[in-house]
């Protein structure tokens, strides 16, 4: 099944905040292994329940599953990516 990487606008504000290298980084992985088996990772709960989460060492890429479309909502250090609203 092919799936589409749709970015929310507030992703570039959260990519801004990393150095060039580690959101390059973050993006390849995206691109190469989240968009082959994206119903494979875990599914978060409370506030952010029904989205999933996709770990990249120290940050995890928040995201949610829409028919063949992969809408990335948020990409953080693990230790902040929870904290505020999507």
């Amino acid at each position: 099944m092919a799936y589409n990487i749709v970015y929310k606008k507030s992703v570039h504000r959260d990519l801004m905040k990393l150095s060039k290298p580690e959101a390059k980084r973050i993006l390849d992985l995206i691109e190469k292994n989240l968009i082959k088996h994206p119903e494979s990772n875990p599914v978060l709960k409370g506030q952010f329940a029904g989205l999933r989460k996709y770990r990249v060492v120290d940050y995890r890429v928040i995201y949610a599953l829409l028919d063949l479309d992969i809408l990335i909502l948020r990409i953080g250090n693990r230790k902040d990516a929870y904290k505020s609203e999507i």
